[in-house]
């Protein structure tokens, strides 16, 4: 090898060992922003990217509306819930939504109409009904989204408590 030319091995690690050295002088990235708050369930912590986390927070099953998260929760005992989340899942008060009503449809019964109202502390909308015993049930739930009408049926699928 001529006198002033370095090895192929010697470039190698003079290229890594710079990299090393500015890449730890460069300052560290930016926080996420606030509303990007960790999930609460040990599976999912860290995930913080939009749509990262679709864990059920209270039990119940986990949908999409855009880029708004609702979570229904239906309790064989009769008493179902809706909680809404952001993109990050970070809780949404109640009030961006209207008009929650539940058809609880059973076999071989004539369905349930079930309006929901706000609970106390203004996070979730809440309502009671009949128990739900059995298989083939299902559930329609109806609601505005800042003014913007969805519907979805599930089957039922008890909450996880």
């Amino acid at each position: 090898m001529p006198q002033g030319r370095l090895s192929r091995r010697a470039l190698v690690a003079l290229s890594l060992t710079s990299g090393l050295l500015f890449g730890c002088s460069r300052p560290a990235p930016p926080a996420p922003p606030a509303e990007q708050v960790a999930p609460r369930d040990a599976q999912h912590q860290g995930i913080t990217e939009p749509h990262g986390d679709h864990s059920a927070h209270h039990g119940g099953l986990v949908l999409m509306n855009g880029d708004v998260h609702y979570e229904v929760v239906l309790d064989p005992a009769g008493r179902y819930e809706l909680w809404l989340s952001d993109a990050v899942r970070t809780d949404l008060p109640a009030s961006i939504a209207s008009n929650v009503t539940i058809t609880v449809s059973r076999p071989d019964a004539s369905p349930e109409h079930l309006k929901l109202t706000v609970d106390d502390a203004g996070e979730s909308w809440v309502g009671t009904g009949q128990p739900v015993a059995g298989d083939s049930v299902m559930v329609k739930l109806n609601y505005d989204l800042r003014g913007v009408p969805h519907e979805v049926e599930i089957p039922f699928v008890p909450a996880k408590r």
